[in-house]
């Protein structure tokens, strides 16, 4: 048995040393399985399981970082194969499962941004809408589905206002007045467009102008009427224009005004809130430091301007990866051979028995009363080589325009005394820094090159020095070097010669023979001191972001007038859109008419509810059922319902029977979460929707467990679709609250 024992014990430290071999040389599962050998044969051994924890740790880290690597880069088989990977080595680590979970999101998420580009192209904005919405149902940081949704948004928003009089501004007119009174020039364009307008009671009724236009359109002889005769106007509907006059006064009675908040992520909102007074002339300007939000109150040209302005503004700022490498290479060469003679004697007059020498003593020297005395004889045979290679490697990331700093070193104390009158002595200590600092202050450029400001220093002790009141300083040696170099991305440059040679020669040698060749060594003694120190820099910038170059339209822009921000101009690109600033309430409070001619108020809503069970037992398998009610025919219906997954789980989800009305095919999709979401789309084949009530969809669940709360049951996101791609206004409906009981 003893045998035994000493024979696993050999095998299990050899598995051991295998496994260090093997993770030396990087092969990392071939170590985790000896190591994992080792502990099995030597259960109670902690160094064998610190060796496997430590190497299956390291293993699952990689694989999470090569697998969120590759997701990030949309490498969707290589993520989930290096997921797959971290999961082998420790089953169920809750990291790599949301690498799965964050995968299979980012793959259905790919493919409803792909639909929703598509109903871009196809210049169906609410259907893209209702995509991008449902990205964001799931992940509310999408980047590139919030900036489509933010675009789509600003240009229906920036539509708005002149959808009403589109059709009726672009009808061709030719027009020729001669100081014609105002209102009989409208009178004409009324009857040509068949628009109103209103005039206020300022308009003088017998001013008049002058216009000749050929071939022209509506929404031109408007705009230059108004603007030659310094009036404004606003759209009240969808056929009649008010026109006033062009004042301070008018203009705050009519002039509509709109609110905007803008969370800024990267400028500062003081800096952006100066912007936007000196150059839109707003005073209705809020700040908030602490969110960096900015609120702006102002016509919608301004906001629009606004918002092109906050974009150029509110962008990241560029940064750069600096990798130095610095080395400081020193040789030291010291050969000292010889034999040092003595080089002095010494003869003095031998002391009287008292000890104390008078001028009479100094008579009759001889042998016996004069002292002598000589130095020693020494030998000295020594060579000393020493090569010393100082090696620093950072890397820094620094932001453009900001100054970082490298200290590898120490930091030397030196003692300072003060002493006063009375005789107190005190003492300070301060420190200095010696070593290797490297200043850098890179400046990106828009091009993709880094001006960098680089500072460097090297210093060193050598040596010390006690003062008179026995304080301790040090003598520092320093090299430095400044400079300013400008590189492209990725472009090395070495910064060397920075050398320090010192070439020391010593000789003691006996006149004459010492001078002799080779045979004067043994008559003297010589001292050959050599030392060379060179510094080498290399520097590398790297960029991790740099800032885009805007587009024209963003760099230039209509501003309108100095009066006025809606100024008319020809060349403008947003002419078109001048006409309309965007509907405005009616007097009585009803809604204002849509594009399709009907009030929004004459249709009944369309309504969504939820029909299940209250109560269950753990095991029942229940079934709740989502209705709907529209007075508008509907296409397609896209939606995502959230569930209680500590509670229940899903068994089956069925599509219901209200978009097959009239035996029509549909085509329903639909994906469960096990973590609690279910995404279904029902959409209907053919030219006409569904109306009407009935079920959409009917969803089985198995009650699991008893909660101390009620589950719940409801309808996260719904984007209902109606002919022609029309978004249908609809609300969520209340949740379904179900007891679970065991």
């Amino acid at each position: 048995m003893l045998i035994g024992l000493v024979l696993a014990g050999c095998a299990s430290e050899r598995a051991y040393r295998e496994g260090q071999d093997l993770a030396r040389e990087g092969r990392s599962e071939e170590a985790l399985e000896r190591f994992e050998d080792a502990s099995r044969r030597d259960a109670g051994s902690a160094q064998y399981r610190i060796a496997v924890l430590q190497t299956r740790e390291a293993l699952v880290s990689t694989a999470l970082a090569v697998g969120r690597k590759a997701l990030d880069e949309a490498r969707y088989d290589d993520a989930r194969a290096a997921f797959q990977r971290a999961m082998t080595w420790q089953p169920g680590n809750p990291r790599a499962q949301e690498g799965l979970n964050a995968i299979a999101a980012a793959q259905r998420h790919a493919k409803w941004m792909s639909s929703a580009q598509q109903a871009l192209d196809r210049k169906e904005d609410k259907v893209a809408e209702n995509w991008l919405r449902m990205v964001l149902s799931e992940d509310p940081q999408h980047r590139k589905a919030r900036t489509l949704l933010q675009e789509l948004e600003e240009g229906q928003q920036k539509k708005a206002g002149i959808a009403l009089l589109a059709e009726a501004y672009r009808k061709p007119i030719t027009i020729e007045f001669k100081d014609t009174p105002l209102k009989s020039v409208f009178e004409v364009i009324s009857r040509t467009s068949g628009l109103n307008f209103l005039f206020d009671k300022d308009v003088r009724s017998d001013q008049k102008t002058s216009i000749f236009l050929k071939n022209s359109t509506i929404e031109a002889a408007v705009n230059l009427t108004l603007l030659t005769n310094q009036l404004e106007q606003r759209v009240l509907d969808a056929n009649t224009v008010l026109i006033y006059p062009n004042t301070q006064a008018k203009q705050k009675d009519y002039q509509s005004l709109t609110v905007k908040a803008f969370y800024l992520g990267n400028a500062e909102a003081k800096v952006v809130a100066s912007t936007l007074k000196t150059i839109l002339k707003s005073r209705d300007v809020v700040v908030d430091e602490k969110l960096n939000l900015l609120i702006l109150r102002d016509t919608p040209e301004a906001i629009r301007m606004a918002a092109r302005l906050v974009a150029m503004h509110d962008v990241a700022e560029s940064e750069v990866m600096l990798e130095v490498e610095i080395l400081e290479v020193k040789r030291t060469r010291l050969l000292d051979l010889g034999i040092r003679w003595p080089d002095q004697l010494s003869l003095s007059p031998l002391a009287a028995s008292s000890g104390a020498l008078s001028v009479a003593d100094l008579r009759g020297l001889n042998s016996e009363t004069l002292g002598a005395t000589i130095g020693a004889t020494t030998i000295n045979a020594k060579k000393v080589d020493a090569d010393t290679n100082i090696l620093a490697n950072p890397r820094i990331r620094v932001r453009n325009r900001e100054k970082a700093k490298i200290l590898i070193g120490e930091r030397v104390p030196n003692i300072t005394s003060t002493s006063t009158a009375t005789g107190f002595v005190a003492e300070s200590v301060n420190y200095v820094d010696v070593g290797l600092k490297l200043d850098v202050e890179p400046t990106i450029s828009i091009e993709g090159e880094v001006a960098i400001k680089i500072a460097l220093e090297v210093s060193s002790v050598t040596s010390q020095i006690q003062t008179k009141s026995g304080s301790l300083a040090y003598q520092i040696g320093t090299r430095t070097a400044q400079t300013i170099l400008r590189l492209k991305d990725g472009e090395n440059q070495v910064l060397a010669g920075l050398i320090n040679s010192e070439d020391r020669q010593t000789a003691n040698k006996v006149p004459g023979l010492g001078e002799i060749p080779v045979l004067g060594r043994l008559f003297g003694e010589q001292r050959d001191d050599t030392a060379k120190t060179e510094i080498v820099l290399s520097i590398t910038p790297r960029i991790l972001r740099n800032l885009s170059r805007p587009g024209t339209s963003n760099m230039e822009f209509e501003s309108g007038t100095e009066s006025s921000l809606s100024g008319f101009s020809w060349g403008s690109p947003d002419a078109a859109t001048k006409a309309a600033e965007g509907p405005a309430k009616p007097a009585n409070g009803a809604a204002a008419s849509a594009g399709n001619g009907e009030a929004s108020g004459t249709q009944s809503p369309t309504l969504l509810a939820w029909q299940g069970p209250d109560k269950v037992k753990v095991g029942d398998v229940f079934a709740v059922q989502l209705t709907m009610q529209s007075s508008q025919a509907v296409m397609s219906l896209p939606l995502a319902v959230g569930f209680d997954a500590r509670s229940m789980q899903v068994v089956s989800v069925t599509e219901g029977d209200f978009l097959k009305q009239g035996g029509a095919q549909t085509n329903f999709s639909s994906r469960v979460d096990p973590s609690g979401q279910i995404v279904l789309t029902v959409t209907r084949s053919g030219d006409s929707g569904a109306t009407g009530s009935g079920v959409v969809a009917t969803v089985n669940l198995r009650a699991t467990a008893a909660a101390a709360t009620d589950a719940r049951v409801q309808l996260l996101t719904v984007a209902p679709v109606a002919q022609g791609g029309k978004a249908v206004s609809t609300s969520l409906p209340a949740p379904l609250v179900i007891g679970v009981a065991p």
